[in-house]
């Protein structure tokens, strides 16, 4: 039951989040010419070069976009399942459909909903932001960038997954540079950096925590390696005052996890004592994760 409540959950975040997203790109800084990074960027350039170099007609109530962003993605698809498994591939997938979806479907204003570049820079970030940090989140994807940097963190273990966003925004900014002007291009790196910022607030999967448990019951340690795929560490302990053994048990987990350890801990012992501390550093083995 709880499961599927978890489930539940997750996929609300992530179509909400999707949402969120596609609605700060092509209410906020479509309608300006102003470009994000990323996949969502280079989807925004090739939309730009069929409809004004090409000339290609309009669809009435699609907008190329959508199409172009899923199309684009489709190859990264069979990269990360031969790297990433199944079910990361299964998400992923749905989640970028619903991306490309609510980008092709949602439409484009004609004039401006904000007229001024920097509140619709700033507005279109926060939503972009929030959106993109809801799936997140939500342990899915919107592909693009994410997917191809974590596939490659997994191979490389040294290697950063914002590396390739920071990549492909440089690109993307330099070709904006002799298309429109420098005042563009930078209302545009404001609305990438709210964008990253608002992700940083929403998600909180590389938010390390040291966990130490104090419990009088046996189990837990296995039903925290079964269920998280965390290792543990087990100490000996006594209650100084009441002078009973107790298990001391220490891990170290992923900020987005610890609902689901706090589940677990009350589920098998309701008096265990949990200290968590946040933001650790980490030096050794220690599994990045993308989904859970």
């Amino acid at each position: 039951m709880e499961l599927n409540k978890r489930t539940a959950e997750k996929a609300a975040m992530t179509v909400a989040g999707n949402l969120i997203y596609a609605m700060g790109v092509n209410l906020m800084i479509n309608p300006l010419h102003l470009y994000s990074g990323g996949f969502t960027g280079i989807s925004q350039l090739i939309r730009l070069f069929l409809l004004e170099v090409l000339h290609l007609p309009q669809i009435p109530g699609v907008d190329y976009m959508g199409i172009i962003y899923f199309t684009i993605n489709l190859p990264l698809f069979f990269y990360a399942y031969k790297v990433m498994g199944r079910k990361f591939c299964i998400t992923t997938l749905i989640s970028i459909a619903m991306a490309s979806a609510f980008l092709g479907i949602i439409p484009v204003p004609k004039t401006p909903i904000v007229e001024d570049r920097i509140l619709a820079a700033v507005t279109g970030g926060i939503g972009s932001g929030v959106g993109a940090g809801l799936v997140l989140r939500a342990g899915s994807s919107q592909g693009g960038q994410d997917v191809i940097g974590v596939c490659l963190a997994k191979t490389h273990p040294n290697f950063k997954v914002g590396t390739i966003g920071i990549i492909i925004s440089i690109c993307i900014y330099s070709i904006c540079l002799f298309i429109y002007d420098i005042p563009t291009v930078l209302y545009s790196i404001i609305f990438a950096v709210v964008t990253g910022i608002g992700i940083d607030r929403v998600h909180v999967q590389n938010i390390k925590q040291e966990c130490m448990i104090i419990t009088k019951k046996p189990g837990l340690s296995r039903a925290i390696m079964d269920d998280l795929g965390r290792g543990v560490t087990a100490l000996d302990g006594e209650g100084m005052y009441t002078g009973e053994g107790t298990y001391v048990l220490i891990t170290v987990i992923s900020k987005y996890e610890e609902p689901h350890l706090r589940e677990l801990i009350a589920h098998h012992d309701e008096h265990a004592f949990m200290i968590i501390s946040d933001n650790i550093r980490v030096v050794g083995n220690f599994q990045k994760r993308f989904t859970d």
